[in-house]
């Protein structure tokens, strides 16, 4: 058994790692961790969550309590801010904890980049070399031996597995970038009320066009550039991309087809649609990512769908667990 402590406990991602990891049988959770200042400290999970009422009754404990426990955990999971994790993340790695970390905070190895789009000073340069990214379809023999994961964001994920595929074949038209239109529900804002995710003033809108942080996260793994424009739409959860492409004039469809077999064949958590295209209602609740796509002579669209909680966050960190460990990759998952 392998015990585990979620920090950010009570936001949406750390609730869905609560019930993933609850249900993982190889895995105790030793502590449920919330902000020193939070009003929650000391309710049960299940009273903020009721759903989770015989399910998950632990206490929510403040940050401090993590000095009582810290020497019998061996995983933490970062449900938090960047600026947390940042700050936090280097006292669990000197405890010899494995962390995952759902934050922002060791994604990029570029201290540019934090300063440019997380206005963050990154102080911990061996930490960024050391990071290995959890995108777990395509990092998986790294993710074996790493101490730190860094989950990739939900835009990134559901991105990049729909084009990786079409990079690493080298399929594309370079002259042309791939123009990414993604629609996000209000959960990716975060459970923190505010205008910007009260659902009575949500309005289909796009935003951070050309500076969205997450733009560069997906250019600096993928190697190419794009055009990403992500949209919050007015609904609880997913994530909808729709993907313009331009392929090179040698390029078949069958080509196309073969390229996301041979990357996803063995990988249980990526459906590829033979006819159609996926809907968000596919993917709601689950910790798949569907991935469809048309083909009209050189030009090809693909729509790829995932929840942006589970396999744009926590369903992608316990996968990412059961990678690290040597477990069934689904496990607890499916």
């Amino acid at each position: 058994m392998l015990n585990a402590m979620i920090i950010g406990a009570s936001g949406y991602t750390g609730v869905e790692l609560a019930i993933y990891l609850t249900r993982h049988p190889y895995i105790n959770i030793i502590a449920l961790i919330v902000s020193e200042y939070s009003s929650d400290i000391e309710k049960l999970l299940s009273d903020l969550h009721p759903q989770l009422k015989g399910i998950i009754d632990i206490p929510l404990k403040p940050l401090s309590y993590t000095s009582k426990v810290v020497n019998k955990v061996d995983v933490v999971f970062f449900a938090t801010t960047h600026e947390i994790s940042h700050d936090l993340v280097p006292n669990f790695l000197k405890m010899n904890c494995i962390v995952f970390d759902l934050s922002g905070a060791f994604r990029v190895n570029n201290k540019k980049f934090y300063r440019k789009y997380y206005f963050l000073n990154h102080q911990h340069q061996d930490l960024l070399n050391k990071a290995v990214y959890g995108l777990a379809e395509w990092y998986r023999d790294k993710i074996k031996e790493a101490q730190l994961v860094a989950v990739p964001g939900c835009y990134p994920t559901v991105t990049q597995l729909a084009l990786k595929p079409l990079v690493e074949f080298n399929l594309l038209n370079n002259q042309y970038w791939p123009v990414i239109n993604a629609i996000s529900g209000v959960s990716g804002s975060g459970r923190k009320a505010s205008l910007i995710n009260h659902f009575c003033e949500v309005s289909l809108q796009a935003y951070g066009i050309f500076n969205h942080r997450h733009h560069q996260e997906i250019t600096s793994y993928l190697g190419i550039p794009v055009i990403f424009i992500p949209h919050l739409g007015n609904f609880s959860r997913g994530i909808l991309a729709t993907i313009v492409c331009y392929l090179k004039k040698s390029v078949k469809q069958q080509d196309v087809i073969d390229a996301f077999y041979k990357a996803y064949y063995n990988k249980p958590l990526i459906r590829i649609y033979n006819k159609g295209i996926p809907a968000l209602k596919a993917v709601v609740g689950l910790p798949f990512c569907d991935i469809g796509f048309v083909i009209k002579g050189e030009h090809l669209i693909i729509v790829s769908a995932e929840d942006n909680l589970l396999k744009g966050a926590s369903g992608q960190a316990v996968q990412c667990l059961n990678i690290r460990f040597g477990f069934p990759e689904t496990l607890s998952l499916i």
